[in-house]
């Protein structure tokens, strides 16, 4: 396993300063774009915690994702993406209102439960035909995904041990099945994101995170729409997104829902 670290240089820092952290942090990326292109398992930081990633479209990467992890096919990894658009090369029926919410609120602390385009080549575990899919708030995990496309991402940690906030955490769980570690401080973690079902036309709030239902709301109800809230889903496991057995439900870079279900994952 090979660790970079991600040093950004001081204020007041001179130029050979600034050029050799831009270096190292080139350095960095690079490595782990070209370990996912290998098919290998990299440790990356998030606007939430770290995650461990895999090329979402290589079903042998996702299994060494699912085995380095120890959780079985039925709990697939959402899916991390680098601009809004690529929601409509892996979603079909995307509603009008959720247009809205991926507008307003991407990239950031907004999880999409989409209908998967019946055209992609992946197998990310058992979906029933559905993506999680979201844009993430972190300047290095953007440009990894930019090189790379989209990657399945699930928090660094061993299922039942607590999501790694730095990289010493995911080096102690997953060091011996990862290819390339960053290192870029203390995750900022906190608040998970929040995850709206949007395989429906009404569309429903799973749970709540980084953003409430009234917040949705206020983007949505001028287009005619309203999301209900998780405390009005019905069944609560569709709003525990399995956070590895971990005992906070904040800590995972996207989303890993329990109990595939036909209204999403």
């Amino acid at each position: 396993m090979t660790r970079h670290t991600i040093t950004p240089a001081e204020d007041d820092a001179d130029e050979a300063a600034i050029s050799a952290a831009s270096e190292a942090r080139e350095s960095a990326i690079e490595a782990a774009a070209l370990a996912v292109r290998r098919g290998a398992l990299v440790v990356i930081p998030t606007d939430t915690v770290y995650g461990v990633a895999a090329d979402a479209f290589d079903a042998d990467a996702v299994q060494l994702l699912l085995d380095a992890k120890g959780r079985g096919r039925d709990m697939p990894p959402p899916v991390l993406v680098s601009a809004p658009g690529t929601i409509d090369a892996l979603a079909i029926d995307v509603p009008g209102w959720a247009r809205a919410l991926l507008d307003a609120f991407w990239p950031g602390g907004l999880t999409l439960i989409c209908r998967q385009q019946p055209s992609l080549q992946w197998d990310i575990g058992e979906t029933r035909g559905t993506v999680a899919v979201r844009m993430p708030d972190h300047a290095v995990t953007l440009e990894i995904l930019e090189r790379t496309g989209p990657l399945a991402v699930s928090s660094a940690n061993v299922t039942g041990e607590p999501a790694a906030t730095t990289a010493d955490d995911a080096d102690d769980m997953l060091g011996d099945a990862i290819s390339v570690l960053l290192d870029d401080g203390p995750s900022p973690g906190g608040v998970a994101s929040t995850i709206v079902d949007a395989t429906t036309p009404e569309g429903r709030v799973l749970r709540e995170g980084a953003l409430s239902t009234a917040e949705l709301n206020a983007v949505i109800e001028p287009l005619g729409a309203v999301l209900t809230g998780p405390d009005a889903a019905g069944d609560p496991d569709d709003a525990d997104d399995d956070t590895d057995g971990d005992t906070d439900d904040t800590d995972d870079p996207g989303v890993d829902l329990k109990k595939p279900r036909d209204e999403g994952e």
